[in-house]
């Protein structure tokens, strides 16, 4: 039986021919030490020509297709494909792997570059968005990412003279990014008439912004900014593939083969043409396109020969590593065979001939074609006479080599194509291997098959290249059929074997190898698949092929021999792998895993429902909750629990968790409870942070702080202090599924963890500044990433074992590990230096000491070792005998198994298996501390009816008495046949009965634990049992076979059954006579038998609550309807137990919750208190008897904890251990209308708007022209087309306009956000927001100026209050999905005076950010998303990097802020919602407000927070009414300190005092806005003279002795706090849209009307609002006329209005239609006024009949509503645009339609603002599906025209434009909807009216110079 283990020799890689020049570019490069760098395959090559020598870089595991690299030109990183691909960056030098980047891309890594510093490095994936990422390389953190093109993008590059800038290009794009914070924004590069829209290949980067490129079709490109300025025509007969820019000019390399070097300005220099080279200049060669699959050795040179798909063959000599001699045939070639002498060599072709070519000179000797398919194989016999030629028709040719190739022979046997041949030593049989798996054996040289088995025993093989056969059947791995190995190569001597196989490795097995699944080497290095391998001639080399990497790979043979001096070898010799897990089942000598161990390995941590997963449960089950909420619930009750003691230890599954702190106390875990033991008080403390299992524990190495790791989907690592029990970080978001072991480093700087996902990832974190205690800081490796994983050699010495536990030695290369069968084995870096045998069975703990070592094992020995484990000092066995008087407790067997061992204050710290902990002195004595249950759920439960005791009966077969009173240990413990399920005591104390798992109940004596009686009727699990009350005569036994079997105590009889369950029984409860028992089943019945006989009996539910019950344990009725939680389906409630007084319920469930409930709990949903601290299920709980106790189990956490119930008022001050009840409260928070709008408005994305009109039919730009009749002839007789439009200032020169540029704003937003106003510079200027711009405003001048990076709305606003950050402003954006796009919400944060970006964040709140607030340093910014979850986001905002993140609230949080002195505590309030939350380290953890200390206090919606000194927090409520809270706890309520709403409130950082802003009716005393003391005890009240009936103030910000305020009806104010004297500032409609716009004849005037019934007059030089007419109905549109003396008002009721300008007196008005009026207009020459309406109609008034308004007639046929109509200059033409997309002219004053198109062209118009209309055809853009261009207005030049749309967007065009999509240049800052736009006189301004932001922009028109 040949050794099953791995070969003892190994490869290691020395040459690698070929270079991936296919499909890649830009992937050679020289270092600083003058060697190439590049990549073939999977493989890093460093390449050094002047020693000729190669390193390689092994760390990728598929094909690498990028590279790049670093400034310093030491450091390379490379990108692989894959599903998962990752980048690596590693030292050209050492060939080690810096840094793994990984878990952002799919498909694979397309480009990598890094920038000039070489910190940042960007790559871009091949998935479909073709993502760009921006990462900090050396953290191998992400630092942005964005979508990067629909298309392949095949260059990126840095600018390397602009920070912050790339460029990117591809396919018929070329991009230019910003990187600023996490956000890249690309703008498209414009090839505008310069050059072709084409694909671009290359970049390289030059000063002043100039990009050069290089295109598909061989120009160069060259762009200044993002505009192409020049093109180099014809650089490249074709596409170029590359560029270099160096400090003398640019090299560039094209497909056509040749070089080119330019000077700077792009003046040719010099062409090297590398097709007119030689045979090659001096460099890297391999083959090229198509599969490589042909290999032969030399006989007896060092040569290697190989064939291609590329038809050449090249011999390649393996000594000096080059390429000797090429040659090209006329077909791709499949296989290779060099004859015995090495004189010939013969080549198969797919073609099915072959060749046969001398070695020397490469002559042609022979072709021949005999076969029509490829040929597979050829071989030359042993003898050199024949060779046999294999091919894919299924059949082997033999040819006679001295004939001159003459065909001898054939062997027909196979059915499928031919793979391997063999010829035996004598050259008398020939074996072949076939496609379907078959071997077979032929006689030479006749082709005859032997199937005589006996003939072939003594036959010897020449060579071994077969792939089935007895003696390789070790290669196929044990259970699969696959066929994919596709080539062997047996070395004889040597007793080894190489096979090269589909996924790229190459294995070196053990020759023979008869059992399948043997172990192996295994080499990475080729990509797919290795097609082929051979040892050379002297069997020194092993050479490999393959197939799609068309590479050559030389490997060294390292016989076993040399291994012993080889310990020095190359660095990568580490990669050999130390076990090649691919079986073991043949080991006949690996030990028998061990029983504990197997139990451990096999345990999960999966759940079925996580606790993560509570708040989306909740969510699907609101629909429940609604139907519910209608009955009033029960409040929750007033009394409480507090943890007390926990009895138990975390010993079963979790090893190495139990540690003596710096002042002697115990920490260890049990549960979801960290524990701190103080042994000399016997009393703990719990740290209640985790809410599952916690696995593992460490502690730290130098402070006295813990790490504790949990369970769940998305676990976390805690990191808390012993003393205070306060968390000092919490790291989360890093493992799946839970973390099983964490360790600090010896400095105590960093973390490292495990996670029990499938891959075990390991992490390592770095913990900054621990003395602060605020914020530890964590930069984490991705699993791998920076952390390579090496295993160790065993080398010649031992055979592995499972690892158990490890510890590091003194000295750095010393490792010991302790192993599943007993040995310790000591390691010297990665080599196993010798073993020892220091327990019988595992080692399960060790730990190091100063002077040697201790090590506890499943024998219960712990055993002191010296230092280098020569000798062992001193065991202590652990024996009941050694227990110590004072022990807490009883051991309950020998030797238990020892699972962590700690050392300190002189002892022994001994945690064990079975959940003890005991403390060994070093002399001997041993003290048990603490104990609990075995492994094995915890379910029975019993208190004594009136001693302090309670007992439990687990599945680990024991029952145990423990004493409740402050001794707190373990009275007595009894082992039992089989485990128990329940237990009770009779109702004297003095019999305890116990139900087993068997279906036998046993009666012990409650003192001694002996037996007194036992029974077995039932098979299954007895469930539950209850003596009956008073004297106990009955006994009550309740089985899982659904029977209840009622026992007579005094005769030992059964006496009655109870039958009639349909299922198991949960719970049973006796009541006070002892005559009635009621019933829980697993099917939720609730049933009721009489006693003796179980009769059952039917009770209504009225009565069930008037018997008085001796117990309550059940948990059905309506008398506990409110205990089942929301999620009932998922979650059962297991257990519940009622006091005494019959006035508190406790329960427990499925989710480890302890919950007390007021009883009866009616109706459903009832609130509770909640508490956590089990894990997973509490299987029971009971008071004790006199209700000062609460006692609980855990199911599978084993542990039995005590809970002190506190009555209410004996309340201590720390109200904060429970959790009050999930659901909040159904009295609503209150309503107001303002409130409801902004809880409920859909912020619409610009991008995504729909029409505001309801307009129908076909779009302009895709309606048919039809042909206009008379075709005009070719020589015109007629007259010249008059003008299109009346210019007005006809003496001037046109000028076209070129640019608007944004003047004024008329508008803020206040309608919807809240504080978004403030003062900066010391109150000169005010910072605010409308639409998508933030305005600067300088109060004095009036002036303003703007910040317009957003692309859409902005929400909210907020500014840095830090001395460092001044004039720093943050806002955020609404967006669409948080897809890191340019459409997805971000945050700014930018300079408010030069409006420079800091920083853009984007953000993954979905929908939008309706929050921000900066930390007290500044540093931290606090966002808050529209998302559903309403997630907070916490940022780093300088870097962009985000720190925390976690859902909110489950609706809607209006404000969050930062408490102003602290960078850590922040407080969120909205919908009938507050909370309190601590940022620690990357975690957010939150604490509900609390309102249980105030009667009758109800949670409201909270809408505004301020803040005070000693942690005082003040909240503004939807009543009215302010809350003060001292920490979280509400302490006082300052009744109605306004009338409505708080809105808002600001607190001083100068003096302490807060302002509050709300909405109130003006009155004598009251007012709007008031000012507060600190405290908020005393304030004083400011009115706002604004003349509205309520003001309702949205923003408030106070400054030195003024107040600014911000109202709803979109006005800023300043109050003056001395005199109270109000100053408005800003004015704006509060209401929108605004639809009507006029500009006056002559000045620089303008009139608004809007939805909010005002007219609004402004004047644009003195940037004020001049004076506002209410109309009492919303207004449509307005006119002046002519001569600007008077104003038409349309209304949306169909009233008209006519006032006179100067006295703003009504000259007439009149209302004759119904619907709203769309547009009115006074004609040219003042006559007549045009009305259109919704109607479909326009009516006539002719003015000169005066002021009574008189319809003279109408028009009639138009097909929709009127949009716009304008006169011609005649006034006697009317043209009216209409909601079906058609516009019609008309004659005035009759009405009719003028059809006549020749006449309609000769019309010169008076005005022009159609949007319809051939002559503005051009304005309808692409994109117009859903949207629409609502207005338009051409200039008074006539030459220019603008447009508003339902984007948002002004456009500028050339008038006329009938051509369709013109030219034109865009101008942002509206929200979505433009309703309507204006020229002023004199083109001076634009005027543009928005809809959905209510506001005015006036841009300033830019003319051309002539």
């Amino acid at each position: 039986m040949a050794d099953q283990n791995a070969p003892n020799s190994h490869l290691r890689l020395e040459w690698v021919y070929g270079y991936r020049g296919h499909q890649c570019r830009n992937n050679l490069y020289y270092t600083a030490a003058k060697e190439i760098v590049y990549f073939v395959a999977g493989v890093g090559v460093v390449y050094s020509p002047r020693e000729h020598r190669q390193k390689f870089y092994l760390g990728h595991q598929d094909d690498i297709i990028s590279l790049a690299l670093h400034p310093e030109r030491v450091l390379v990183a490379t990108g692989q494909v894959g599903k998962e691909p990752y980048i690596c960056v590693w030292d050209s030098y050492t060939v080690q792997t810096i840094s793994i980047l990984k878990d952002v891309h799919t498909h694979g890594i397309a480009c990598l570059a890094f920038d000039l510093d070489g910190q940042r490095l960007v790559s871009v994936g091949l998935d479909s968005k073709n993502t760009i990422c921006v990462w900090d390389w050396r953290k191998g953190k992400m630092l942005s990412m964005a979508p990067g093109h629909t298309d392949r993008i095949f260059d990126i590059s840095w600018d390397l003279y602009q920070p912050n800038k790339l460029v990117s290009c591809g396919v018929k794009h070329i991009k230019f990014w910003s990187l600023c914070g996490n956000s890249l924004t690309p703008k498209r590069g414009v090839f505008g008439k310069t050059g072709d829209l084409q694909t671009i290949l290359c970049l390289a980067c030059a000063r002043d912004e100039v990009t050069h490129s290089g295109a598909l079709n061989g120009d160069i490109y060259v762009w200044k900014g993002i505009n192409l300025i020049r093109t180099i025509q014809g650089a490249h007969a074709a596409g170029i593939f590359s560029m270099n820019a160096c400090e003398e000019g640019f090299a560039t390399g094209g497909r056509d083969g040749c070089v080119r070097l330019w000077d700077l300005n792009f003046k040719p220099i010099t062409v090297i043409d590398l097709r007119e080279t030689d045979q090659g200049y001096k460099g890297k060669i391999g083959h090229c396109e198509g599969e490589l699959w042909a290999l032969a050795v030399h006989p007896t040179k060092p040569l290697a020969m190989t064939g291609s798909d590329d038809r050449s063959v090249r011999i390649w000599s393996l000594i000096d590593h080059a390429l000797i001699a090429r040659c090209n045939m006329e077909e791709p070639i499949r296989c290779a065979a060099v004859s015995t002498d090495g004189i010939h060599l013969a080549l198969g072709m797919k073609d099915g001939s072959f060749t046969v070519l001398r070695v020397r000179d490469m002559t042609e000797v022979v072709h021949i074609k005999d076969r029509k398919e490829a040929i597979h194989e050829l071989k030359y016999s042993p003898d050199g006479t024949f060779l046999a030629v294999g091919s894919n028709d299924s059949s082997v040719d033999i040819y006679g080599v001295v004939q001159r190739y003459k065909k001898v022979g054939e062997c027909v046997g196979s059915v499928s194509f031919i793979t391997h041949m063999d010829w035996s030593s004598d050259s008398k049989y020939l074996q072949t291997n076939d496609g379907s798996g078959k071997r077979l054996f032929y006689k030479m040289p006749s082709g005859k098959e032997v199937t005589n088995k006996e003939e072939l025993k003594g036959v010897q093989w020449a060579s071994w290249t077969c792939v089935y056969g007895l003696e390789v059947n070790g290669i196929w791995p044990k259970y699969s059929d696959i066929n994919d190995i596709n080539s062997v190569d047996g070395n004889f001597n040597g007793q080894v074997l190489v096979t090269a196989d589909d996924y790229g490795i190459v294995k070196l097995f053990r020759y023979p190898c008869l059992r399948k699944g043997a172990k192996f080497k295994k080499y990475l290095g080729h990509s797919a698949h290795v097609t082929n391998v051979r040892w050379s001639h002297d069997h020194q080399w092993v050479v490999s092929i393959g197939g799609a990497d068309h590479s050559v790979f030389q490997w060294k043979f390292i016989p076993e021999r040399k291994l012993k001096d080889a310990i020095h070898i190359a660095p990568q010799e580490s990669l050999v792998d130390s076990n090649s897990d691919e079986s073991d089942s043949d080991q006949s000598d690996v030990p028998e895993l061990d029983s504990e161990i197997e139990q451990e390995t096999q345990i999960t941590y999966r759940r079925q429902v996580y606790k993560e997963d509570l708040p989306q449960l909740k969510e699907q089950c609101k629909e429940k909750r609604k139907s519910a909420a209608s009955k009033r619930r029960e409040r929750a009750p007033g009394n409480s629990i507090r943890l007390h003691f926990v009895h138990g230890y975390r010993g079963y599954d979790c090893r190495s968790n139990l540690f003596y702190t710096q002042t002697g106390e115990i920490v260890y875990h049990v549960a979801a409870v960290g524990v701190v033991y103080n042994r000399q008080q016997n009393t703990q403390r719990f740290y209640l942070g985790h809410d599952d299992d916690i696995l593992c524990l460490a502690i730290h190495p130098l402070k006295d702080y813990v790490a504790t790791g949990q369970v769940g989907r998305d676990s976390s690592i805690h990191i808390w202090d012993t003393e205070t029990i306060k968390p000092l970080s919490v790291l989360k978001g890093y493992h799946q599924y839970g973390v099983c072991a964490v360790d600090f480093s010896a400095d105590g700087k960093r973390l490292a963890s495990v996670g029990i996902d499938d891959n075990h990832t390991i992490f390592n974190f770095i913990l900054k500044s621990i003395p602060k205690l605020h914020l530890i800081t964590c930069f984490y490796s991705k699993p791998g990433g920076g952390l390579i994983g090496r295993k160790g050699c065993i080398g010649a010495m031992g055979r592995t074992d499972t690892m158990m536990c490890a510890v590091y030695g003194w000295t750095e290369e010393m490792a010991f590990s302790g192993t599943s069968t007993g040995d310790v084995c000591i390691w010297r870096d990665l080599f196993l230096i010798k073993t020892v045998k220091a327990h019988d069975g595992p080692v399960f703990s060790m730990h190091a000491l100063e002077k040697g070592f201790v090590t506890g094992g499943k024998d219960g020995v712990v055993a002191l070792w010296d230092d280098t484990f020569e000798r062992c000092l001193k065991t202590y066995a652990i024996k009941r005998a050694a227990l110590a008087p004072g022990s807490k407790g009883l051991l309950l067997e020998d030797n238990p198994s020892i699972r962590a061992i700690s050392l300190g204050h002189g002892h022994i710290l001994v945690g064990t298996k079975n959940g003890e902990i005991l403390e060994v002195d070093k002399s001997g004595p041993i003290t048990l501390l603490v104990q609990g249950h075995m492994e094995g759920e915890v379910w029975g439960l019993a208190t004594h009816p009136h001693l302090p005791i309670c007992a439990t009966v687990s599945d680990d077969k024991t029952l145990r008495i423990w004493d409740l009173s402050p001794s707190h240990c373990m009275l007595a413990v009894r082992k039992l046949k089989k485990g128990g399920r329940c237990c009770c005591f009779s109702p004297d104390g003095k019999a305890l009965a116990v139900g087993l798992n068997d279906g036998s109940f046993l009666m012990v004596n409650a003192d001694t634990l002996e037996d007194l009686v036992s029974f077995h009727h039932r098979k299954d699990v007895i469930s539950e049992i209850r003596f009956s009350p008073g004297a106990g005569k009955y006994l009550a036994v309740a089985s899982c076979d659904s029977f209840v079997d009622i026992y007579n105590v005094m005769s030992s009889k059964r006496v009655g059954i109870c039958k009639g369950a349909s299922s198991y029984i949960t719970h049973m409860d006796w009541d006070i006579r002892g005559k009635l028992l009621q019933v829980n089943t697993g099917a939720k019945e609730q049933l009721f038998f009489e006693a003796p006989r179980g009769k059952r009996q039917t009770i209504p539910s009225l009565e069930v609550e008037k018997i008085g019950w001796a117990s309550w344990t059940s948990v059905l009725g309506s008398c506990c309807e409110g205990i089942w939680p929301i999620i009932g389906e998922v979650t059962d409630v297991t257990a519940s137990c009622l006091t005494s007084d019959s006035k508190v319920l406790a329960t427990g469930d499925d989710f480890g919750f302890v919950k007390l409930f007021r009883f009866p709990a009616k109706g459903k949903f009832g609130k509770f208190k909640r508490y956590v601290a089990h894990s997973t299920h509490v299987t029971n709980v009971r008071w004790t008897h006199e209700d000062s106790l609460l006692v609980t189990v855990g199911g599978a956490d084993t542990s039995l904890m005590l809970w002190t119930y506190e009555m209410e008022g004996h309340r201590e001050s720390r109200q904060c251990d429970s959790e009050e009840s999930d659901l909040d409260s159904e009295e609503d928070g209150g309503y107001d209308s303002d409130v409801t709008r902004e809880n409920e408005i859909n912020y619409t994305i610009k991008a995504l708007s729909t029409n505001i009109r309801p307009m129908f039919g076909i779009k302009p730009h895709l309606q048919q022209k039809e042909p206009s009749l008379d075709e005009r002839p070719p020589v015109s007789r007629a007259l010249p087309q008059p003008e299109k439009l009346q210019t007005n200032n006809v003496g001037k020169k046109k000028r076209p306009i070129e640019d608007l540029v944004l003047e004024l704003v008329f508008g803020y937003r206040g309608k919807d956000c809240r504080n978004n106003v403030h003062y900066l510079n010391d109150g000169a200027d005010i910072i605010y927001h409308t639409a998508s711009v933030g305005i600067l405003y300088n109060v004095a001048t009036g002036s303003q100026s703007f910040y317009q990076e957003h692309n859409d709305d902005i929400l909210c606003l907020t500014v840095n209050q830090h001395p460092k950050f001044t004039n720093l402003v943050a806002t955020g954006q609404v967006g669409d999905s948080a897809d890191m796009s340019a459409t997805a919400p971000s945050i700014h944060v930018w300079d408010a005076m030069n409006k420079q970006t800091l920083s853009v964040l984007r953000c993954y709140h979905s929908k939008g950010v309706c929050s921000v607030s900066f930390s007290a340093t500044g540093k931290l910014l606090l966002s808050v998303g529209l998302d559903p979850e309403h997630t907070i986001t916490i940022w780093k905002w300088q870097e962009g990097a985000k720190i925390a993140s976690r859902t909110g609230h489950n609706q809607r949080i209006f404000v969050a802020e930062f408490r102003p002195d602290s960078d850590t505590q922040f407080v969120s309030v909205g919908v009938k919602h507050v909370r309190f939350w601590t940022l620690a380290g990357r975690a957010l953890l939150s604490k509900k407000g609390l309102l249980s200390s105030i009667e009758d206090a109800r949670m409201q919606t909270m809408l505004s927070v301020a803040f005070g000194a000693n942690n005082l927090t003040f909240t503004g409520t939807i009543s009215g009414d302010v809350c003060v809270w001292k920490d979280h706890v509400l302490i006082r309520i300052v009744a109605k300190a306004h009338n409505g709403p708080v809105f808002t409130m600001y607190t001083t950082l100068r003096d302490g005092l807060i302002v509050t802003g709300g909405k109130e009716r003006p009155s004598k005393e009251g007012g709007a806005v008031k000012l507060w003391d600190q405290e908020l005890k005393r304030c004083r009240a400011f009115r706002l003279e604004t003349g509205q009936m309520t003001d309702c103030v949205r923003s408030v910000c106070r400054g030195k002795g003024k107040i600014l305020v911000g109202t709803r009806n979109a006005e800023i104010i300043e109050v003056g706090e001395k005199n109270a004297a109000c100053n408005i500032l800003i004015n704006g409609h509060m209401d929108g849209p605004i639809w009507g716009l006029a500009t006056h004849p002559s000045r620089d005037f303008f009139l608004s009307a809007a939805e909010d019934g005002t007219v609004r007059l402004w004047d644009i030089a003195e940037k004020k609002m001049l004076n506002k007419v209410s109309l009492g109905h919303a207004a449509r549109t307005v006119s002046y006329s002519p001569e600007g003396d008077m104003v038409a008002i349309g209304m949306k009721n169909g009233e008209f209005i006519i006032l006179l300008v100067t006295s703003l007196k009504i000259w007439g008005k009149k209302r004759d239609r119904r619907s709203a009026i769309q547009d009115i207009r006074f004609s040219p020459d003042s006559r007549y006024l045009a009305v259109g309406t919704s109607e479909n109609a326009v009516d006539f008034y002719d003015l000169t009949l005066g002021p009574t308004l008189n319809r003279v007639s109408y028009c009639k046929d138009i097909p929709s509503f009127v949009i716009q109509m304008d006169f011609s200059a005649d006034s006697r033409f009317l043209q009216v645009s209409t909601g079906s997309y058609k516009r019609q002219v008309y004659e005035v004053p009759s009405g009719k339609q003028l059809m006549d198109q020749a006449v309609i062209d000769r019309i010169t118009w008076a005005t022009w603002t159609s949007i319809l209309g051939d002559e503005v055809v051009g304005i309808w853009s692409r994109h117009a599906e859903k949207a629409d261009v609502n207005c338009a207005c051409v200039s008074h030049s006539g030459i220019s025209l603008v447009t508003g749309d339902d984007f948002g967007m002004v456009k500028l065009f050339d008038f006329p434009c009938p051509e369709k999509f013109a030219k034109h240049t865009r101008f942002l800052g509206h929200s979505a909807h433009l309703t309507n736009i204006r020229f002023t006189s004199g083109d001076k301004y634009v005027v543009s009216a928005g809809g959905d932001d209510c506001s005015l922009f006036i841009w300033k028109c830019v003319h051309m110079l002539h």
